[in-house]
């Protein structure tokens, strides 16, 4: 089969590799069809990602149909359209005993510290497969995975009715979670990017306000915008030098500031920020089984994953693609192989 790997840092290629086969543990084959590349994977591709190791093969929104069953399996059968969960964790250490396997002390995560999905076929246990919505392409079903990333922020930051949410960041991740915090009715949603087309996409799916840093003071705005308190709750998902700093200053007292960035470069925050606001700082990171509860809500009509892939490649084409979205062309939203 033919799969995509990172050699080394800004070394991809296409490789051959031998089919893989089902056996007891892994006991369910997949043909991908479509992986979504995300910015984890281009952080992997220029060797900024510090979780991944290489070679590696990335991806780890995995779509695909179920070709074959080791043994029998109560969840999955050959033909059902699925999507993979990348957690693998261990099971036994502090995190996983305390129901947070996404941090597992030995966790393991597709397409970073083991291969992922950017190949023809992989195999994997059935619990990790679900069942996409029938309503949902292939290409389209790529989106459940950011979706529960956005799920699993909105949890790690307690969101509820009663906060005024700033999102920083409106590309693909920022979207995603703009339409899981909607869903919460808090009092009011700010959106803030640097890229006006983004910020307009914003408004239209439901945003009340929203800033360009490049041309208003984010923090000053901010209290503008919320009687002079700032959010209650503010979300770093453009997570570039400066970006936690500015939410500190943006946030009010007793908020909370969410971080998914993955950079092992020293920023700068200010402890008096943090200690006079009394501002809790919280990651997250991946997501926590939130796989049935995207794909419930889309099931019920609650979630709309349509029309938010912008650009697709050909898995023969990956180079092409990753140059492309290191061009920063401002009608990237996500991008995905197909196999």
């Amino acid at each position: 089969m033919k799969a995509i790997q990172i050699i080394r840092p800004n070394d991809l290629r296409i490789v051959d590799l031998e089919q893989p086969v089902p056996d007891s543990e892994n006991n369910v084959l997949v043909r991908v069809t479509a992986c979504g590349i995300c910015g984890s994977d281009i952080h992997i591709y220029h060797g900024t990602n510090a979780a991944a190791t290489y070679p590696r093969i990335p991806g780890h929104e995995i779509v695909g149909v179920v070709m074959q069953v080791h043994s029998d399996s109560g969840s999955v059968k050959p033909g059902d359209r699925v999507i993979i969960d990348q957690v693998i964790p261990c099971g036994r250490c502090y995190a996983c005993r305390h129901g947070r396997p996404n941090v597992c002390h030995s966790l393991k995560v597709r397409g970073a510290t083991v291969d992922g999905g950017f190949r023809q076929y992989i195999t994997v246990p059935d619990r990790y497969c679900y069942r996409i919505p029938d309503s949902l392409s292939h290409i389209e079903a790529v989106m459940i995975e950011p979706a529960t990333i956005a799920m699993q922020c909105c949890s790690r930051a307690a969101l509820d009715s009663d906060d005024t949410v700033l999102i920083l960041g409106m590309g693909n991740l920022g979207t995603s979670i703009l339409k899981i915090v909607l869903q919460e009715s808090p009092r009011a949603v700010i959106a803030a990017d640097i890229n006006d087309s983004r910020l307009a996409d914003a408004l239209a799916a439901g945003a009340d306000h929203i800033i360009n840093p490049l041309h208003e003071n984010l923090p000053l705005r901010c209290r503008e915008l919320t009687g002079d308190y700032g959010p209650t709750l503010s979300i770093d998902a453009a997570c570039v030098p400066g970006s936690l700093l500015s939410l500190l200053e943006s946030t009010g007292n007793a908020g909370r500031v969410i971080t998914m960035g993955f950079s092992s470069a020293p920023d700068g925050v200010s402890q008096y920020l943090i200690t006079s606001k009394e501002l809790d700082i919280r990651g997250s990171r991946l997501q926590n089984r939130k796989f049935q509860s995207v794909i419930d809500r889309v099931n019920t009509g609650r979630l709309d994953l349509k029309g938010s892939v912008s650009h697709t490649f050909p898995f023969e084409e990956a180079q092409k693609a990753f140059d492309f979205i290191d061009s920063h062309d401002p009608s990237i939203r996500k991008v995905v192989l197909t196999f």
